[in-house]
């Protein structure tokens, strides 16, 4: 079984040049605590420095997004770069070496292909560029997730935990009413709760939570099941949004209304039959749940981490902590 979970991203608006080296140093300094090796921690910082000059050169503004992803077989720092610029009409073109549209040398692209793990990029012309690229060693399981603090917080008061095993995966996310250290505190109650027994049945995470929330601020979560065979078990208290996006279909999943350690009327679980190869997508609401991924030609064929970083571009209020989790299908 591998649990995963992290602190929020570390969040870097490049706005001009002078942002690269203080994302590239920052990237850098997470690695060497993550244990990567001098090699590794030199890849993070290449990575980071042509993503964020692509921001520079080609978006105007865009921002980096940097957390560690950890797995059975290894750590691995993972860089997304997010922006609103022109896009690329052709984005294996533009990895290819040598290929310039800002008369540069044309290598950055390419080169972060090559010194990373895992790559992939999603681009539409006009509506901008999402890039994920992670840097060390292991592949962890298929899945992205955002967590950012509403500027001027030092901290979130969203949270999120997964946890998989051969077949399964089990998820929550909360959200911390208001923001800052006593939404985060309420959050990490129930982060606590959900690690000891991950597999637990989703109603039983939530009831445990409603306890364990109990003097604290309070919070809204949402706990989701897949089994082998595909199918769901959820259940959620308060304003957590829950879909499984399926090819031809979407599946909204049902909440019930309250705040986790302050009133809870009712916790109730839902069973969902399997849709096909479907992502599943919880987020809080620090996004805007008025998004289609059919809005999105060939999005849901990118890694997981990519559908996270456009909807949180495109739906992220602005106004709150945001967090995302999409988890695919190995």
């Amino acid at each position: 079984m591998s649990l995963q979970g992290t602190l929020p991203q570390r969040r870097h608006f490049i706005d001009d040049a002078s942002a690269i080296g203080e994302a590239r140093r920052d990237a850098q300094r997470l690695a060497t605590e993550a244990g990567l090796d001098e090699t590794a921690v030199g890849r993070v910082g290449i990575v980071v420095t042509e993503l964020a000059t692509n921001l520079v050169r080609h978006a105007e503004r865009g921002e980096l997004l940097v957390q560690t992803i950890a797995s059975d077989s290894g750590v691995q720092i993972e860089v997304l770069a997010i922006d609103r610029g022109p896009g690329m009409a052709d984005v294996q073109r533009c990895l290819a070496d040598g290929y310039s549209s800002g008369g540069t040398s044309g290598n950055g692209l390419g080169a972060v292909k090559r010194l990373s793990g895992l790559f992939d990029a999603y681009s539409i012309p006009g509506s901008g560029t999402a890039i994920v690229a992670r840097v060390g060693k292991g592949r962890g399981p298929a899945f992205g997730a955002i967590c950012t603090a509403v500027r001027g917080e030092t901290v979130s008061g969203d949270a999120w935990r997964l946890a998989f095993r051969p077949g399964e995966v089990s998820a929550i996310v909360f959200d911390g009413l208001g923001h800052g250290p006593l939404a985060a505190s309420a959050s990490e109650a129930g982060i606590e709760a959900f690690a000891a027994i991950p597999f637990d049945p989703p109603e039983r995470h939530i009831a445990r939570s409603h306890e364990r929330l109990s003097g604290t601020r309070g919070a809204a979560g949402a706990c989701i099941r897949r089994w082998p065979d595909g199918r769901l078990s959820f259940a959620g208290i308060g304003n957590i949004t829950a879909r499984a996006c399926g090819g031809e279909r979407s599946q909204g999943l049902v909440s019930h209304n309250g705040t986790l350690g302050l009133q809870v009327r009712r916790v109730q679980q839902f069973e969902y039959a399997a849709v096909p190869d479907s992502l599943i997508v919880l987020h809080s609401d620090g996004l805007s749940a008025r998004w289609d991924l059919a809005d999105y030609p060939g999005l849901r064929q990118h890694h997981p981490a990519l559908v996270a970083a456009v909807l949180y571009r495109d739906h992220g209020r602005g106004r709150d902590d945001a967090t995302v989790v999409v988890v695919g299908r190995d």
